[in-house]
């Protein structure tokens, strides 16, 4: 089963694609990871990408896509994956059908932008580790100190209350339009952001799993 995720930032995606991904025993593919991986590595794909990274411009979306089609062919794949942080577009939506990637589910998780806003001033995030806890549904054991690693808390430049505002406005004009293309193609599933667990549970009980 191969999934994708649709929100505003802040919605919860990547708290829900944790729960879908141990339920289903299929990997997250994070378009940035893919990328940092291709170019670590050094493939033919990643040396393309990093030299746009070199010259500080975008990554076309086709190199994007070459990565993704990389991914899904590995053998933890084999039962289908969620795919976070693409498509952002309907370019990229488009490109990814060009590319043979079939999408089975989308999954569209509707927050409330106050409860968002109010959401990320309390997310703490591990620069270490990558682990992400909020001060309140979710707190580390020691005040501002990460769980996994011991590294310390930061809140990240993308959830300061301006910043937020700004990636909002993006999502509305860009990726918001994504909720009536996969509507029409009828693979469009809505839920409603309430909390973490009913939130999981309305969306396991639509894909009926």
């Amino acid at each position: 089963m191969n999934l994708i995720l649709l929100g505003a930032p802040g919605s919860g995606k990547g708290t829900q694609s944790q729960f879908i991904s141990k339920k289903l025993s299929i990997p997250t593919v994070s378009t940035g990871n893919i990328l940092r991986a291709a170019v670590r590595n050094g493939t033919p794909i990643g040396k393309k990408a990093k030299s746009y990274m070199d010259a500080g411009s975008l990554v076309p979306d086709d190199i994007i896509i070459g990565m993704i089609k990389e991914r899904i062919a590995e053998q933890d794949c084999k039962a289908g994956c969620i795919l976070d942080g693409m498509p952002r577009t309907i370019a990229q939506a488009e490109a990814l059908e060009a590319a043979g990637v079939e999408i089975d589910f989308v999954i569209e998780i509707q927050a409330d932008e106050e409860r968002i806003l109010a959401r990320m001033s309390g997310r703490r995030s591990c620069p270490d580790c990558g682990a992400v806890y909020h001060i309140k549904t979710n707190p580390p054991k020691v005040e501002n100190v990460c769980d996994k690693c011991g590294g310390t808390l930061v809140i990240r430049a993308d959830d300061q209350q301006e910043t937020m505002k700004k990636r909002l406005l993006v999502y509305h004009e860009e990726t918001e339009p994504l909720i009536e293309f996969y509507r029409s193609k009828g693979i469009l599933i809505s839920v409603v952001d309430t909390t973490i667990k009913e939130t999981a549970v309305e969306i396991f009980k639509a894909l009926g799993i």
